[in-house]
């Protein structure tokens, strides 16, 4: 026997049946034991049916949306990550980021972790080289690692990565490749120092169904120069940032919308010569001074 009541217009009926729908699958998380998991997948599941109601979501399109997913899940493997990918380029990655670590006065800003972090990285000593090989105009990288009241915080841990000249990761060449890319410890002040390759401007890889989401949206796919950190110590939030190369054309045209303005530092070029640390270079090489805050656990 129909519920629905006598003499409704057919686009209440409709209204009715998607409404009930919704409420039929809220109803099913009701039963978890775990508040969380009950919030977030009750509230996903009202967004996501409110977005196929706003769109009037056809059947060709979501059995496109299966089949991108469907694809995303098939490129993905241990050398590259898709999903972060497309959560980086649709500015999840971003929003989650900021929802996570809200803005603390003095601290460095967080951005993106990106797709190409591997775990067991070399350790180096301060001062040392872990571009390991990596094609590039060598770049001295040095600063320290802070508290956000001023205090160095002695043995932090940073594991730094980045691309090549040609805006390739280690982890996009065929083998098992380790370059641009190590993990090193503040001293007892603070500091930190490495040797590495001047950073470049490259694109995302394309070549996958994020690539044609790109494509679609008219979007490009390129990344200004940047060098990855993700730092560490007792008592402190983690944080994962970027240093970004001033004057890169890209600055204002991230793909992953990762750029903020506190996060540009000057890059400067030299030629060849001694640098300050006593290495004699027969060629151009780069050098960036910046410091890691970090915000104290409350």
């Amino acid at each position: 026997m129909s519920t629905e009541p006598a003499g409704a217009s057919d686009d209440a009926l409709q209204a009715g049946r998607e409404a009930a729908v919704t409420a039929a699958v809220l109803a099913s998380f009701e039963g978890s034991t775990d508040d969380r998991y009950r919030e977030v997948m009750q509230s996903l599941v009202t967004h996501l049916h409110a977005f196929a109601r706003d769109v009037r979501l056809t059947q060709a399109e979501w059995e496109a949306a299966i089949g991108f997913l469907t694809r995303t899940g098939h490129i993905t493997d241990d050398r590259r990550q898709e999903f972060i990918l497309l959560s980086d380029v649709l500015g999840l990655s971003m929003l989650t980021i900021a929802v996570n670590a809200p803005v603390s006065a003095g601290a460095t800003e967080s951005t993106v972790f990106g797709p190409f972090f591997v775990a067991d990285a070399p350790t180096i000593a301060i001062g040392g080289d872990l571009s390991f090989g990596a094609k590039g105009v060598p770049c001295h990288v040095s600063g320290r690692v802070l508290s956000t009241d001023g205090t160095p915080l002695a043995g932090a841990w940073l594991e730094v990565w980045q691309s090549d000249e040609d805006g390739f990761y280690d982890v996009q060449y065929a083998g098992d490749v380790t370059a641009a890319r190590g993990r090193l410890q503040a001293d007892d002040e603070g500091r930190f120092a490495f040797w590495s390759v001047r950073p470049a401007a490259y694109p995302i890889p394309d070549d996958g169904p994020v690539g044609d989401l790109l494509k679609a949206a008219g979007r490009g796919p390129m990344r200004p120069a940047h060098i990855h950190f993700m730092v560490s110590a007792p008592g402190h939030r983690t944080l994962v940032t970027h240093i970004f190369a001033a004057g890169d054309e890209y600055l204002t045209n991230d793909a992953v919308f990762g750029v903020k303005e506190s996060l540009v530092a000057d890059f400067a070029d030299h030629p060849a010569g001694t640098a300050p640390d006593g290495r004699v270079l027969d060629g151009p090489w780069a050098d960036v001074t910046f410091d890691l805050v970090l915000v104290q656990e409350t």
